[in-house]
């Protein structure tokens, strides 16, 4: 029996999308034929980092950098354990200045860095459950970025293989409902799994909340949790019927601008586990 749902307030790192555009093409979501609308897409990140406030937490904001359109997509900038920093080290070379970007913040803000040596994309890939790292490989993060951090962190890291390049990060295909230890919830999509991968999941966590193709067709489990509150996008009806039912509290908030980039509420919020060095 999951335990009932508890919020703990989070700290997050956010960055406006004000130079946000569509200009290559780096995943299937990605159109760069396709309008865009900076002024919406900054629009729906206010009101994303707004309900952030509303449910008590706190939000910190990088400065966003001409050239650098996906920069919003701040879960992809750093993976934050025990307030340790383990950088971002992008695949391709449109972002791969976005790597230092948020190192630097972190550094200039007085936290612990290391530099990654090894592709990975941050948070987008790495996704704390418990004391466990799961970890993403198969489109961006190489598996050798799984040894990295768990060496940098002392954690233990569970590798997951995506074998669907819609879901090129682990965050597009897995939700971390409840990450305190002894309470862990999970929702993912299986599809998005290798067989192996699929069967840890199920080991691990055999009440995990298992979402449509409605659900991830729409990014829905790229979505934010505080153990009690998640907001989520509002085409994953599935996903929150079934949240509700399980205690949990959705909160939709409209990204759909920014999904024209492969992002949704996860990918525009990095969470700063642990405090800065005193």
């Amino acid at each position: 029996m999951a335990a009932t749902p508890q919020s703990t307030r989070r700290h997050y790192l956010m960055c406006e999308p004000t130079h946000y555009t569509v200009s290559y093409e780096i995943n299937p979501w990605m159109d760069s034929t396709r309008y865009t609308d900076a002024d919406l897409a900054v629009r729906q990140w206010t009101v994303l980092k707004e309900t952030f406030e509303r449910l008590g937490h706190t939000v910190e904001t990088i400065d966003p950098i001409p050239g650098l359109p996906d920069m919003v997509y701040a879960a992809n900038g750093a993976t934050v354990v025990d307030g340790l920093v383990y950088s971002a080290k992008f695949r391709y070379p449109e972002r791969q200045p976005e790597g230092p970007a948020y190192e630097k913040w972190f550094a200039d803000h007085g936290y612990v860095t290391h530099t990654a040596e090894v592709v990975n994309e941050g948070e987008g890939d790495i996704l704390g459950v418990g004391d466990v790292l799961l970890a993403g490989t198969g489109f961006r993060t190489d598996r050798a970025a799984h040894d990295e951090i768990a060496r940098v962190t002392g954690r233990e890291v569970v590798s997951l293989e995506l074998v669907d390049a819609h879901y090129y990060h682990l965050d597009t295909a897995l939700a971390v409902l409840d990450s305190t230890a002894g309470r862990e919830q999970v929702a993912y999509f299986p599809p998005a799994f290798s067989d192996a991968s699929r069967a840890e999941l199920e080991r691990r966590y055999p009440d995990a909340v298992i979402a449509s193709e409605r659900d991830a067709a729409c990014l829905g489990l790229n979505a934010v949790s505080d153990g009690l509150n998640v907001v989520v996008a509002p085409g994953a009806v599935d996903l929150a019927a079934q949240l509700t039912a399980r205690g949990f509290v959705p909160h939709p908030v409209d990204t759909s601008e920014l999904l024209k980039g492969g992002g949704g509420a996860k990918c525009c919020t990095l969470e700063i586990r642990g405090t800065r060095t005193p």
